[in-house]
């Protein structure tokens, strides 16, 4: 404590006057929502047009994070910021609240000045990498503002009615994928896609297959579509990494069957004090493979 100056802390009465100055200008944030309320259709309208201007706009609307067999996806907090310029008087906030060794954490707050519904959300991020290492400034500072999106999209659209969200989300969905009943415009639209992804992130067609849950490139439709274009908007918000969305589908398919197949014949792999690996039998017996 010797290398710091402690000093009494004598400011309450500035303090008091921050809350009241704070206090009257919520005040009239209140009353100015109240004289002048929302008009929900322009609100829905508006939204609608702004999460459709274009191509890259509406694939920012939504994210997609396979989770086993069934991904979860939804409206991103890319629309969340777009349908609250257009709803109007709210309050939204968020911001890093707390940084320990191990994680960072995030809270975001929503309030509708107009309904008082309010709402807060605190998100939790790991800052240890796969060695155990703490990350970085740059990578906290990263993580932090993710942790942030995350927290902000939680606590807006529980304020604003889910009703809401989904009619514009649909929309942007729909706006995506386009007309896709014509064969060779989704041929071309799953072309399009799997050479992105094997560009950009290196991820083959056998696992955007199996990312999509289909067994062949033929199953892939616009439902799909979709679908990919939420998983890439989640790699590039840094709600996800490449390593986590492909952990279920890469290594695992040939140790798996290497391990049933091993057991039903009543044998399974070792390595010897030489290093050889082995086969070793049930009945104590081994032989070098």
């Amino acid at each position: 404590m010797s290398e710091y100056e402690v000093l009494q802390v004598q400011a309450q009465p500035q303090v008091m006057q921050i809350d009241a100055l704070e206090r009257a200008n919520v005040d009239s944030q209140v009353a100015t929502a109240k004289q002048y309320p929302r008009d929900i259709r322009r609100s829905i309208d508006n939204s609608i047009v702004m999460a459709t201007m274009d191509k890259e706009t509406a694939q920012s609307c939504g994210y997609a994070l396979p989770r086993g067999n069934k991904p979860i996806t939804g409206p991103s907090v890319h629309l969340a910021k777009i349908i609250v310029s257009n709803w109007g008087n709210m309050r939204t906030e968020a911001k890093v609240v707390q940084i320990n060794d191990r994680q960072i954490i995030s809270r975001g707050t929503a309030w509708d000045l107009e309904t008082n519904v309010a709402s807060a959300f605190e998100v939790r991020r790991s800052i240890i990498d796969k060695y155990g290492k703490r990350y970085s400034d740059d990578m906290i500072t990263v993580t932090g503002n993710a942790a942030n999106a995350i927290a902000y999209r939680n606590a807006v659209f529980s304020v604003i009615p889910k009703s809401i969200t989904d009619k514009v989300y649909r929309s942007a969905q729909n706006f995506i994928t386009g007309d896709l009943s014509n064969e060779d415009k989704l041929k071309k639209a799953k072309a399009e896609w799997i050479e992105f992804f094997k560009n950009e992130y290196n991820i083959t067609e056998e696992e955007i297959i199996k990312l999509c849950g289909k067994q062949t490139i033929t199953q892939i439709r616009s439902n799909e579509i979709a679908l990919l274009s939420g998983i890439h908007q989640s790699l590039k918000d840094g709600d996800t990494t490449v390593d986590e969305i492909m952990k279920p589908y890469r290594g695992t398919k040939s140790s798996k069957f290497k391990d049933i197949a091993g057991e039903a014949a009543g044998v399974k792999e070792g390595i010897n004090q030489e290093g050889t690996k082995q086969t070793l039998f049930d009945d104590g017996s081994a032989k070098d493979s």
